[in-house]
């Protein structure tokens, strides 16, 4: 009698194992031909892949950690905020992307990696780039980066003002604004990027090469 009460539960147990194997081999490519489905409506993308032990978590939409590699993908910025929001509940996460058009800006060697609810993004930009992607008759000048701001030499009417101002872009509550320097003008803000997906603590450039211009631009942020 004990015995035959055994086998069934034997094979119950047996069961599942066999499911959790299973889930652990299909959910992850199940998950990762979603998320290379969802971004191949931007552009195009080369691979997907992700990681979670047990998968059998990622009915739950929890997961440990996705790597995608893209070629080109372009959006506006509330389409990408809202992708990033769409993975919050993505452990980690490693983007790369050749090249990527973000509004009207064009830029290249990007790279995005999400820690928890943490951003870091670093992207190229070249001068004719900047140029293409600011108003008309706009230019701008790098002066200096640091402390999670970036002060430039902008020329143009931008802030109501005729000749060259020194400016300052920067985040403020979660915000990408912009400001020019001066007593005068101070009260003068641009919004650069605002989302309620995704909380802006800081900005940074460096000059990357000289012939042609270009620049690495870095923002770190929160999903929210």
């Amino acid at each position: 009698m004990g015995a035959a009460l055994k086998r069934p539960a034997a094979y119950g147990a047996g069961g599942v194992l066999v499911l959790l194997i299973l889930s652990q081999l299909l959910l992850p490519r199940i998950a990762a031909s979603v998320i290379s489905s969802r971004l191949g409506r931007y552009g195009k993308v080369r691979s997907v892949s992700v990681s979670v032990w047990p998968a059998i978590r990622l009915l739950w939409g929890s997961v440990g950690s996705v790597t995608v590699k893209a070629e080109s993908l372009s959006m506006q910025p509330e389409q990408a905020s809202k992708l990033l929001w769409e993975a919050k509940g993505t452990g980690d996460a490693h983007i790369s992307v050749e090249r990527v058009q973000v509004g009207s800006l064009q830029l290249t060697d990007a790279t995005l990696d999400k820690q928890g609810s943490v951003l870091v993004a670093h992207a190229t930009a070249t001068e004719a780039a900047v140029k293409a992607a600011l108003p008309e008759n706009f230019a701008v000048r790098l002066l200096r980066s640091e402390a999670g701001e970036v002060e430039v030499q902008a020329s143009g009417a931008l802030f109501g003002v005729g000749a060259s101002v020194n400016a300052v872009a920067e985040a403020s509550e979660g915000k990408l604004v912009a400001h020019p320097l001066g007593f005068l003008l101070e009260g003068f803000r641009l919004t650069l990027f605002s989302s309620p997906h995704v909380y802006v603590e800081g900005v940074g450039a460096r000059v990357l090469a000289q012939q042609p211009l270009s620049y690495r631009l870095t923002m770190t942020g929160r999903v929210r």
